[in-house]
């Protein structure tokens, strides 16, 4: 039965978890009832104060224990990744608290059967729902294009891509992904594995299913670009000759054919060789087939007459306006196609 109010816990506030909180204050149809916090300065510290909102009464703690035996309907739970995630989240889904995550695990997911067990138990116990969210995956990478489908008569594969400009919008684990490193080291040894496309495997076989198809395999190609000169950013620099520019292609094959490709292009800047894409930060669905599509999501101009990337608040906010259809679905993993077209309540405020 619909609530006029949900009772909603937010574990987290890095960007992605900000950007919930701040949903959470501000929404009509939800009431923020907790915050979990890991950095010791925000302990203790009202929930509005953190993300400039006028105070709330709710005071961000750092207290795992105290958060669970909350009386809540949902947590929007974001944490950085983690060992000790999965049986946090198994927890409150036992206790009866609905659990919707942009950290995943993104399911239904044949390459993670323990823990599709474990929460699936745990919903059982519970008479709870978990869904994983986020923007890729989550959103760009099924639902988006599983919806422009509808406009196709025949369709031969589809492409989505992330495209993002890393100096235009810096990102703290740039380093950490190899950049500035020797393209040749950077390829024999790639930050992100081979097998990274298992968590995203749910959003292609979410596309499969709604096409009627059945993924074969999976094939995956790595290609880096090198820094044409020394380029700056945010965190740091990368010199000329070294690694500015990253491609990861995985490739879903039907019927001996692709399928559903899904391209990552990180990029520093423009002054690379090669520059795989020009223009600004998006997520790109390119359908091929009958008439042939393609669709752009970008976010709305800034001052400056640019358009920022918004992935992060994104996979906020594609988890915030699905809680009370999650908490109002039957007990179990809830996928994007149980859940039909999702109705966000509360967003028109004049």
């Amino acid at each position: 039965m619909s609530k006029e109010k949900y009772r909603v816990i937010q574990w987290a506030t890095g960007t992605v978890g900000s950007a919930a909180l701040k949903y959470f204050i501000e929404n009509p149809v939800t009431e923020l009832v907790g915050l979990y916090v890991t950095n010791p300065d925000k302990v203790g510290k009202d929930a509005g104060d953190l993300v400039g909102l006028a105070k709330t009464g709710v005071m961000a703690t750092d207290d795992v224990e105290v958060l669970l035996a909350i009386d809540a309907d949902c947590v929007l739970f974001s944490p950085a990744q983690a060992p000790g995630n999965l049986d946090i989240i198994c927890r409150m889904l036992a206790a009866g608290t609905n659990v919707v995550s942009p950290a995943g695990p993104f399911l239904p997911n044949k390459w993670y059967p323990d823990e599709t067990a474990k929460i699936e138990a745990a919903c059982a116990e519970g008479k709870s729902s978990f869904h994983g969210c986020g923007v890729h995956p989550g959103f760009s990478g099924d639902i988006l294009p599983i919806t422009l489908s509808r406009l196709m008569n025949r369709v031969d594969c589809i492409e989505v891509s992330e495209i993002i400009d890393k100096v235009r919008n810096p990102m703290i684990y740039t380093e950490m992904m190899g950049f500035g490193l020797d393209p040749e080291e950077l390829l024999a040894n790639p930050r992100r594995s081979p097998e990274t496309y298992k968590a995203f495997y749910s959003s292609m076989a979410m596309i499969a299913e709604s096409l009627g198809k059945e993924i074969e395999k999976v094939t995956v190609r790595f290609e880096v670009s090198k820094a044409k000169k020394d380029i700056k950013h945010l965190y740091g620099e990368v010199k000329a000759g070294t690694v500015g520019g990253q491609h990861y292609e995985w490739t879903a094959w039907s019927e001996g054919a692709p399928l559903i490709v899904y391209h990552f292009y990180w990029q520093l800047g423009e002054d690379l060789d090669p520059l795989w894409q020009e223009g600004e930060a998006r997520y790109r669905v390119v359908i091929k087939g009958d008439p042939p599509l393609e669709c752009n999501l970008m976010g709305g101009k800034d001052a400056d007459g640019r358009h920022p990337f918004l992935g992060l608040p994104w996979t906020g906010l594609v988890g915030c306006t699905v809680v009370p259809q999650i908490c109002d679905a039957a007990p179990g993993i809830i996928s994007h196609l149980d859940l039909g077209v999702v109705q966000p309540r509360g967003l028109v405020r004049r």
